[in-house]
């Protein structure tokens, strides 16, 4: 699997990587189409990226062209602890960006582990082994794609984030997911992550003809204030299409509305990282 990563990545050697979240419970909403996209435009960019697929309909593997035969080491295998994150991550078609795949038999990992105590933390420990391996972190960032549900699952994810990042759809029960989320990171801020915080919120599927769209992006502005990027995504065919080939919509069109989009959504989380450290 992960072979000559540490002579390829070692200007980023020592690096602490900044670890984000994409999580919402509601499905449909672009949460796996923005981390395979925002993962090939932090890339694209000059990052080095690990994209973890904790949904087991593996649609961020699908979508990055790992074909499901050569998943011989998942994201499974990484929580059941039978294998280290490092075992599990595959290199992908886009320079830059790995990731450690999901297989169905996630399904069954939240039964497997309910009696561990160290349950929720799993993740965590699995994201820190990266320092004791050969490749000794290589990735500046490393996002978590979730599955579409507040399961064991997603608060291993929230648990060894340090911010989440929150695609939201514009329509009209928006906020209605949103507030039902902040909820949960509260808790597992409380409980078990006191670090964790909001990086953002990105306002998916925009459609600017559509006067509900506009009413949605007043609402949840005027809701989340300057926790809402800028960027917003458009409704495109082009990025509806790209999964179905295996590509990040940035390798399937370029020029479109949908890829643009995300290279300044990663501009733009990369000038909030920087503000963040200058702070």
């Amino acid at each position: 699997m992960m072979t000559d990563l540490s002579e390829s990545q070692d200007g980023a050697r020592g690096v602490k990587p900044r670890v984000l979240v994409v999580a919402n419970q509601k499905g449909g909403v672009g949460k796996t189409t923005t981390a395979i996209n925002l993962g090939t435009a932090l890339a694209a960019i000059g990052e080095k990226v690990l994209i973890i697929d904790l949904d087991p309909q593996g649609n961020a593997s699908t979508g990055l062209g790992i074909d499901r035969k050569s998943r011989q080491v998942s994201t499974y295998h990484v929580l059941a602890g039978e294998a280290s994150l490092s075992e599990s991550i595959t290199e992908t078609v886009v320079p830059g960006l790995w990731l450690a795949p999901s297989t169905l038999d996630l399904l069954g990992i939240e039964l497997e582990i309910a009696n561990e105590r160290n349950r929720a933390h799993r993740l965590r420990a699995a994201i820190r082994s990266l320092a004791g391996d050969e490749v000794i972190e290589p990735f500046t960032y490393i996002l978590i794609d979730c599955p579409p549900s507040l399961n064991l699952l997603t608060i291993n994810a929230l648990t060894a984030a340090d911010a989440v990042l929150v695609p939201l759809q514009c329509e009209f029960f928006a906020l209605e997911g949103l507030s039902q989320l902040l909820k949960t990171v509260e808790q597992v801020r409380s409980a078990l992550n006191p670090d964790l915080t909001i990086h953002g919120v990105v306002l998916t599927m925009f459609d600017p003809r559509n006067n509900l769209s506009g009413q949605v992006v007043a609402d949840v502005r005027e809701f989340m204030g300057d926790k809402v990027y800028e960027t917003m995504i458009p409704r495109n065919v082009r990025v509806s299409e790209a999964p179905s080939h295996g590509k990040p919509v940035l390798l399937y069109d370029i020029k479109c509305t949908g890829s643009q989009a995300y290279l300044r959504l990663a501009s733009e989380i990369i000038q909030r990282e920087r503000a963040l450290r200058a702070a």
